[in-house]
């Protein structure tokens, strides 16, 4: 929402340097808002370093349940210190200044298995391409051109940045289709690439599951007993 491609979303994802003084904080915050874990992991720095998401939840007396996603390491996605080196700094009115993920970062966290998390991604970049595009920077280019999910606006976008294109292709190999014009090749490249990142995702979660559905059988038989 805040880089302009809205969803209505009732969550909060938070990005945590998982440090002891971190944890520390971020509980302090949990209980100020009367929030709770709703799932296993708990809360807990081991379970944040292994990748483990951690899903909190707190009433808003406006807004109703409230979501709070907490994780401390992404697929796909640097380290904390790269991403805090790289994050955009917001002003929000009301509010102050909010640290966010950088658009390319938020992007790549995007490249789940969730079918919801596509068109989001899509409508990312393409607001990025309409809000820049005679703004030009060859961050904003590069990014474009790699990250870019609309097979007409690859197709543009490859057509004026011809020469950053050629070169960005080893990366992104549709990118050659693209500098040909074959959209219909294009529009085959997005969808290997989307079920390529899919199928990585499923493979990266499949062990931290398995850790998850133990944790549930222990805290089961824990409660039999």
């Amino acid at each position: 929402m805040l880089y302009g491609a809205a969803e209505f979303s009732r969550d909060t994802d938070l990005a945590l340097l998982a440090s002891p003084e971190n944890l520390m904080q971020l509980q302090a915050a949990l209980d100020a808002l009367g929030a709770w874990v709703v799932a296993v992991p708990p809360l807990g720095l081991e379970y944040l370093e292994r990748g483990h998401a951690v899903h909190c939840a707190y009433d808003d007396p406006e807004g109703g349940r409230m979501r709070i996603d907490v994780m401390a390491r992404m697929r796909n996605v640097d380290p904390f210190p790269v991403l805090w080196a790289r994050r955009t700094t917001l002003a929000l009115e009301g509010v102050g200044d909010v640290e966010v993920l950088s658009l390319p970062d938020l992007a790549a966290s995007k490249k789940t298995q969730r079918d919801k998390d596509w068109p989001m991604l899509r409508r990312l970049v393409e607001v990025s391409y309409f809000t820049f595009r005679r703004e030009l920077t060859q961050a904003r280019v590069r990014f474009w051109l790699l990250e870019l999910r609309t097979p007409a606006l690859l197709l543009e976008a490859t057509a004026r940045f011809g020469d950053e294109a050629r070169e960005l292709a080893a990366q992104r190999p549709l990118l050659a289709d693209a500098l040909a014009g074959v959209e219909d090749a294009v529009v085959a490249g997005l969808a290997r690439e989307e079920a390529a990142e899919r199928e990585a995702d499923r493979a990266y979660w499949a062990p931290l599951r398995a850790e998850l559905e133990a944790l549930r059988r222990r805290a089961r038989q824990e409660e039999a007993e």
